[in-house]
């Protein structure tokens, strides 16, 4: 399978471009600064590099051609959360990206989410709350930002096979197990780590088991 991941440069990105290659697949990377990368990664046979911003059609349409799936670690960056740039400007990518996935008939796509995207499967969860509720106040555009994109998925995504890959509170741990469920359900808790995400993005890149849904992915 050929896979274009965004977001690669990022802690979760690296993983997950790992993940995928670990599994045999090829990999496209876009990224508006790909020398981030490691060398080993940058020189690897098995990894295409496209260099362009989120906002640039004709590079992101370069980089999409003859893609089988789009795996997304976009999120705004913790360091900055309260000065995550207003205007949701990461929903607007999404909305590039679906556009994009349409024209080269692109159909699967992974995104990295949070419990700031709400489901109806959700059920009431006081420390849950409690954190969301936070980065609401603390970091309100990036919160606001994550909610447009959720928005924007399940809305002009709607002919496509997407999953919201909602993730809590992340760590650096090598530690790759993961539950999967919906907040509040008894199972799901409030950390998980970045290799534990994109351990489960690559599972459900391939079981389909998930789609057009938004679980919280947690550690047990």
């Amino acid at each position: 399978m050929r896979v274009l991941i965004l977001g690669s440069t990022g802690a979760a990105g690296v993983l997950l471009i790992e993940e995928v290659l670990n599994a045999s697949h090829t990999v496209v990377v876009y990224a508006r600064s790909p020398e981030k990368l490691s060398e080993e990664t940058r020189n690897d046979r098995r990894v295409t590099i496209h260099k362009g911003e989120l906002d640039n059609e004709s590079a992101l349409s370069a980089a999409m051609e003859h893609v089988d799936a789009i795996l997304s670690a976009l999120g705004p960056s913790v360091s900055r959360g309260p000065l995550h740039p207003s205007g949701e400007p990461l929903a607007h990518a999404y909305s590039l990206v679906i556009k994009l996935m349409k024209t080269h008939g692109v159909k699967r796509l992974l995104a990295l989410g949070t419990p700031s995207i709400t489901d109806s499967h959700d059920k009431f969860s006081l420390k849950m709350s409690v954190i969301v509720a936070g980065v609401r106040t603390l970091a309100h555009t990036a919160w606001k930002d994550v909610v447009a994109i959720g928005e924007t998925i399940r809305k002009e995504g709607d002919t496509l096979d997407w999953t919201i890959v909602r993730v809590p509170l992340l760590s650096n741990s090598g530690d790759k197990e993961f539950v999967v469920g919906y907040v509040g359900d008894g199972k799901t808790g409030y950390w998980l780590t970045r290799a534990g995400f994109a351990a489960f993005t690559l599972q459900e890149l391939t079981k389909n088991e998930w789609v057009k849904a938004a679980p919280l992915v947690t550690l047990p």
